[in-house]
């Protein structure tokens, strides 16, 4: 039988007032990848609870999820496991960027292009192109 697996996570950002310019969260994992923020679900949480804890845990920051944007990346992360990633998308609320020193190097607020560029993942990339485009469309 197949173990399941399930993680949920954001594209945040951030937007300057005076600009309108948007800056995306890109966090360097310890063990040397680029990525976006996301995490196993814990109990019985929804999958809105679970990223606002992992992004509260990773970086210190809080946010407020914008309606309308939910995708689903499916992929085996290992023989006899499908994962389930499931990410929204997030405006940064408050909280002061600090990482989370044992799965977090490095967390920076980058420009879209820059942002996409450094992803190592193929399917963070598209999740980040999607989450861009929803927001130049609203």
């Amino acid at each position: 039988m197949m173990k399941q697996e399930k993680s949920c996570g954001a594209v945040i950002f951030r937007q300057e007032e005076d600009t309108g310019r948007r800056f995306y969260l890109i966090l360097k994992s310890t063990q040397g990848h680029t990525t976006l923020c996301k995490g196993h679900v814990e109990n019985k949480e929804t999958e809105h609870e679970t990223a606002a804890r992992e992004i509260m845990e990773e970086t210190g920051l809080t946010v407020t999820f914008l309606n309308g944007f939910r995708e689903v990346i499916t992929y085996s992360p290992c023989a006899g496991c499908t994962k389930d990633v499931v990410f929204f998308l997030a405006r940064v609320s408050g909280g002061t960027l600090t990482c989370q020193p044992e799965e977090v190097a490095d967390a920076r607020f980058l420009p879209f292009d820059a942002a996409l560029e450094s992803l190592t993942h193929a399917s963070d990339r598209a999740i980040l192109q999607e989450a861009h485009r929803f927001l130049q469309r609203h």
